[in-house]
């Protein structure tokens, strides 16, 4: 539930985000995040905020389920709840969530950029999500729905590292209590913080991932993988480029992962507690000896 409504309140904010990733920096349509909030809606309406919206909305239930699953029966594993295990546990959970990430974010990205700067589609490629990622199936195989893959990896592998870690760090100092009367609002601020932080350290390879994935729109190929992607990206653009998109990127950050950490936190919470929550082993996702 926490996952459907944060893509709902995100999602403008990452079509924003592609679009400026991957705009062509000799004709621009965009000067900056508002700018191209104001454009979109202009040229291609509210709802065109909301293009590709249907492939996180399918592959929210699995990532949630796999990300949290992985994380806590990974820390487990390692025995000891330190700051590395925390990082490790993370990074074996974006690792692992890739799977369904890449081609979920491909066919977001394809039906993000599907009638730029047009009101009515004259043109539609794709009918929906499951629409794109047949067609490129079809036209590419595997190898084509797996586009980007390797640069999803290293993207959420750190990505996800640093998330649960910080979320571990800001409720060990915040004091994450189960009877604190505040405890709503501190774990809204860690997961909102984990959000940043987790985009923050690994944004330049989400350009890079973003321009893979669009590459080939239009009948145009330009990157040979993604080395030459950074090479030509840099040289043309300078080390802006990497930076593209990030301001729309944070602002969906905090309120997105606010809400996913609290909602995941809080519900284990109350279910622990109906079932002596004394006896129960530490959950996945604060792994810290508090009453939480």
């Amino acid at each position: 539930v926490s996952g459907a409504a944060g893509v709902l309140v995100g999602h403008p904010f990452d079509t924003v985000k592609v679009r400026l990733q991957v705009q062509n920096v000799e004709k621009p349509l965009y000067r900056g995040t508002f700018h191209c909030f104001q454009s979109i809606i202009k040229q291609e309406s509210a709802f065109g905020l909301y293009k590709g919206i249907g492939s996180p909305m399918m592959g929210l239930t699995f990532i949630n389920a796999l990300v949290f699953g992985v994380q806590g029966n990974t820390l487990r594993a390692l025995g000891e709840d330190t700051p590395l295990n925390q990082f490790l546990a993370g990074s074996a959970a974006g690792a692992i969530q890739c799977v369904i990430c890449c081609p979920m974010e491909l066919a977001k990205t394809r039906m993000q950029l599907q009638g730029t700067g047009e009101y009515k589609l004259k043109t539609k490629n794709y009918k929906n999500s499951l629409d794109c990622l047949i067609k490129i199936y079809r036209k590419e195989g595997l190898r084509g729905i797996n586009r980007g893959m390797v640069s999803t990896f290293i993207r959420e592998t750190p990505s996800f590292g640093f998330y649960f870690l910080t979320y571990d760090c800001m409720t060990r100092y915040l004091g994450c209590e189960a009877e604190d009367n505040y405890v709503i609002p501190k774990l809204l601020f860690s997961g909102g913080m984990s959000g940043i932080v987790s985009w923050l350290s690994t944004y330049p390879m989400d350009v890079i991932k973003s321009r893979l994935q669009a590459d080939g729109v239009g009948g145009v190929t330009q990157y040979n993988g993604i080395l030459d992607c950074f090479r030509k990206s840099y040289h043309e653009e300078g080390w802006r480029v990497f930076t593209r998109g990030l301001t729309s990127t944070l602002l969906r950050a905090f309120p997105v992962n606010a809400a996913t950490f609290a909602t995941v936190t809080v519900f284990l919470m109350y279910m622990k507690s109906e079932d002596d929550l004394s006896k129960c082993e530490p959950g996945p996702v604060i792994q810290q000896p508090s009453s939480l």
